[in-house]
């Protein structure tokens, strides 16, 4: 405890804490959502576009990548979107073409055009989130949860028509209800998170954030809105148990909070046999 308040003196340790808190959050709160449509690999797909555009903004040398990032995982998720309501191409071939391509061509313009003489540091980084979280930037924090309370705002204002649209979409539309702008909206809002959620675990570990919650809680409830409520909590407790494990043990971030992913859904999966059985 003594060295977790020592660390917790030095501001890029406060700022990785924040930062962590409302990404887990903000992921937690669509999870649900994506999992219920069988479309949990959007974020695998989006992630290895934001690698892509990282990459881009690395050889152009833009400081914050982050304009040139968002812009493009948001256009990637609208097209992913109406590609996988095509008859001809279905939505898990969709997130594949996208996630191969645009995971190949990112690593390929940063092999060909980068002048880092570190380029296997920064793609590992990169991918894994190993130190990203721990250099924020001020701005970076700002951006981060002011992105994060407009996805939450969102959540909330929209959240019974996000209800309808994961249960029965086809009634939805039978109602009258615009099914296809709120569908577009899901995809914007996981964009935006995709993106928040590079710095923290990297673009291999980011649909860990969105997944385990929401499965962890389903295990325990079967209600939509207690799913999404304790999803919301399990993600921000895990999120804040593997940084300060991190911080204090030398681990890697994005690694040690999926690792605490994994052992509270395992934990959450024994309790749920426990309480079917009685």
């Amino acid at each position: 405890m003594a060295q977790l308040i020592y660390y917790l003196q030095f501001p890029f340790v406060r700022y990785a804490i924040i930062v962590g808190v409302a990404v887990a959050l903000c992921s937690s709160l669509l999870g649900v959502t994506l999992v219920l449509k069988r479309f949990s690999f959007i974020g695998d797909g989006l992630s290895h576009v934001a690698f892509g555009a990282i990459a881009i903004a690395s050889v152009l040398n833009i400081s914050n990548n982050m304009l040139l990032v968002l812009p493009i995982t948001i256009i990637s998720a609208i097209l992913l979107l109406r590609t996988g309501q095509n008859t001809k191409i279905k939505g898990d071939a969709a997130i594949a073409m996208i996630s191969v391509g645009a995971l190949a061509f990112g690593y390929l313009i940063m092999n060909i055009f980068s002048a880092s003489s570190n380029l296997s540091g920064d793609v590992c980084t990169t991918l894994f989130g190993s130190t990203s979280i721990l250099t924020l930037k001020p701005l970076d924090v700002w951006l981060s949860v002011g992105l994060s309370v407009v996805v939450i705002a969102l959540f909330i204002l929209f959240y019974n028509k996000i209800f309808a649209v994961t249960f029965d979409e086809n009634f939805m539309k039978a109602t009258g209800s615009r099914a296809q702008a709120y569908n577009l909206l899901i995809a914007v809002i996981i964009a935006v998170i995709i993106v928040l959620a590079m710095n923290l675990v990297g673009s291999l570990l980011i649909s860990a954030l969105v997944i385990f919650p929401a499965l962890s809680a389903m295990r325990l409830f079967r209600s939509f809105k207690s799913v999404t409520i304790f999803s919301a909590v399990f993600s921000v407790v895990c999120a804040l148990l593997g940084i300060v494990i991190s911080i204090l043990a030398g681990t890697p971030v994005g690694s040690t909070i999926v690792a605490a992913d994994v052992v509270a859904f395992g934990i959450c999966s024994l309790i749920g046999l426990i309480l079917k059985r009685q």
